[in-house]
């Protein structure tokens, strides 16, 4: 007889970022002025078992296939440092749509959460599907694993993130 202990610690919390922020990147990437700022749901796991987190879309929208879409999930992320949030499509997904993200898996790095934009996580997707995407408020579409990473041996980086999409190019 073996006794399993419960090993898991928090390592970070989801917020929504401020409506201001999202009504803004609401109206530029999807060029929407729906009232929708309640509908933003924050992310969950579906069982004690999955390893990512449900990021649900705010919004009805639709991702023709061969097109690609940002879409702002309204939700920012505070993490320890030495984490990292992969962001990844839903499997189901994939398969019927062939949803992909834009970069292959989206990375939110700690200090995101202090950009100039609230950290606000927006998924950039692609349906290279020959089907439409529907997507309805509240359905799962992408979903986000933390995961601790180590650093090599280098210089102090003094560095500070302001920006989002390609800030630190």
């Amino acid at each position: 007889m073996f006794v399993i202990l419960n090993l898991f610690m928090s390592v970070a919390v989801f917020e929504k970022v401020s409506e201001k922020q999202f009504m803004n990147d609401l109206k530029e990437l999807l060029d929407l002025q729906e009232d929708c700022y309640e509908l933003i749901r924050i992310p969950r796991r579906a069982t004690r078992g999955s390893a990512g987190y449900d990021f649900c879309c705010p919004v009805d929208l639709t991702v023709k296939a061969h097109e690609s879409i940002r879409i702002p999930t309204g939700i920012r992320c505070k993490m320890e440092e030495g984490y990292v949030l992969q962001l990844y499509p839903r499997s189901s997904l994939g398969f019927k749509y062939h949803l992909c993200l834009l970069n292959t898996v989206g990375i939110i790095d700690s200090d995101y959460y202090h950009a100039d934009n609230e950290g606000h996580i927006i998924a950039g997707l692609i349906n290279d599907g020959d089907k439409d995407l529907f997507l309805k408020a509240g359905d799962r579409f992408v979903q986000g694993v933390f995961l601790k990473y180590e650093t090599a041996e280098e210089e102090e980086t003094a560095a500070e993130r302001h920006g989002g999409f390609g800030s630190t190019d």
